[in-house]
């Protein structure tokens, strides 16, 4: 039996639904400065594969690691968070 393994998931904000069946969304978060101890946070965007068009600006949403849909989108959107 082959072991089952589990995909990345990462939660964050819909940004752009400019293009086609394709999300741009904002991930954040927050990292300790390792001499200073002071606490910032950083954003990291991602191209993210919606098949039906169904989430709007400002959605979040929580994605998934998948196959290559095209030469930045390597993620596919699992649901709408509340």
């Amino acid at each position: 039996m082959k072991p089952q393994t589990t995909q990345r998931t990462l939660k964050g904000e819909v940004v752009s639904t400019k293009m086609d069946k394709t999300l741009v969304v904002r991930v954040e978060r927050t990292v300790v400065h390792p001499k200073y101890g002071k606490r910032y946070v950083q954003n990291k965007k991602y191209h993210v594969h919606d098949e039906h068009n169904s989430h709007q600006v400002g959605d979040r949403v929580e994605f998934q690691a998948s196959r290559p849909y095209s030469k930045t989108k390597r993620w596919r959107v699992l649901r709408k968070q509340s």
